[in-house]
């Protein structure tokens, strides 16, 4: 009887073992279930949200005339005269502010300038500012915007390392946000050492590895606070002269761009950067016939070689190293041609007549206009401007 009690007492154990064991992994199998339906389900919205973002842009490209898609397409100086009047006009995508439409402006007037812009535009624009900070700033020198002017990357940066850079980064952002400013056209991307040098002072003077940092962490934190990001100049400025006083050639080796130069691109890129500003230098080894700005060479190598599918933007076309090559009025069809997305311009009433006359006589396909419109609104949306209008 013990020995039959024994085994009974082992099988009713087994018993209770199996159908332990057999719960855990029914209980294992829902969880993975829920987890798997729970992350689909994530990963569909996400997707679906994608979707119709694109969905809405496409349909808003279809309702577009002409006149509105090449408007998109410009990035204009802020005239003195009839700010309000040419955005209803020519449809542009963005006012840049200079110096001139800051320097007398309180908190309250150029958010009000800024607010009868956007109230003008029947897409919103973006509003862009150079806040490279240091040497290059349009609205921290008015102690009426800003308590205190905004610091050189290099400045910063000795002060407090990359945290300093990111935290710098986080302020410049929130101002330029409470401004009305969604695109402050930073971080400088170009590699200079060299003191002496026309770029050093608006660069983190460091080689294509400090640069590259530089550029990861401001592009990451501007993407955090929703605010537009742009790399230049592209190719790389190097230790070149100043192209906003006369035409710049840079007879530096390809190789040598891909191993120096390019990096900080490569990083930004990588990091997500919203866009990208191609500067004006006639780079020989790319292309020895045309500034950057305008050679198609040179975006190839942009798109194809760094694989950058964002916005791509002309520094100032009125400054002398395109100027003196090349007609204002033939200039942004040229650079939209090249593969620009965006000009920035302060001659977009007679450029814009010229690309829409382009596009009507197949000289400008419209299939390329269309693919840099949907560029440009895909920035505003990721800006989330586009449709809270």
């Amino acid at each position: 009887m013990k020995k039959k009690g024994v085994i009974i007492s082992l099988v009713g154990v087994l018993l209770v073992v199996c159908a332990a064991s057999v719960w855990a992994m029914t209980r294992n199998q829902e969880t993975k279930t829920a987890t798997s339906t729970t992350s689909n389900s994530s990963s569909q919205t996400t997707m679906t949200s994608s979707s119709e973002e694109e969905d809405n842009i496409t349909t808003m490209i279809d309702k577009m005339s002409l006149e509105e898609k090449v408007g998109q397409l410009f990035f204009a100086r802020t005239p003195q005269e009839n700010q309000v009047s040419d955005l209803e006009d020519y449809h542009l995508g963005g006012y840049v502010l200079f110096g001139e439409d800051t320097e007398n402006a309180t908190k309250e007037s150029l958010q009000e300038k800024v607010q009868s812009f956007q109230e003008a535009s029947d897409i919103p624009l973006l509003i862009g500012s150079d806040e490279e900070g240091g040497t290059v700033t349009r609205i921290s020198n008015n102690p009426e915007l800003v308590d205190q002017p905004f610091k050189g990357p290099q400045e910063i940066y000795a002060e407090d390392g990359w945290q300093g850079i990111i935290q710098d980064t986080k302020q410049k952002a929130a101002i330029l946000a409470d401004l009305g400013i969604n695109a402050g056209l930073f971080p400088d991307a170009d590699v200079s050492t060299d003191e002496e040098s026309f770029i050093y002072d608006r660069t983190i003077g460091m080689d294509a590895k400090g640069t590259s940092e530089y550029v990861k962490n401001v592009v990451e934190t501007l993407n955090e606070a929703q605010s537009g990001s742009t790399l230049k100049h592209f190719p790389g400025y190097g230790d070149n002269r100043d192209s906003h006083v006369e035409i710049v050639e840079d007879d530096r080796s390809l190789d040598e761009l891909r191993e120096n130069d390019f990096l900080p691109f490569e990083a930004g890129i990588k990091a997500g950067a919203d866009s990208v500003l191609v500067s004006h230098n006639i780079v020989n080894s790319i292309d020895p016939k045309a500034p950057a700005s305008i050679s198609p060479e040179v975006h190839k190598i942009l798109r194809e070689e760094l694989n950058f599918d964002g916005v791509v933007m002309t520094d100032d076309m009125d400054m002398a190293g395109l100027a003196d090559f090349i007609s204002q009025e033939d200039a942004g069809l040229e650079a939209l041609k090249a593969g620009n997305d965006m000009v920035m311009s302060s001659s977009y009433q007679s450029q814009i007549p010229a690309v829409i006359q382009a596009v009507k006589d197949g000289d400008y396909a419209e299939a390329e206009l269309d693919a840099s419109v949907e560029r440009v609104l895909a920035w505003k949306e990721d800006l989330g401007i586009l449709f809270k209008k």
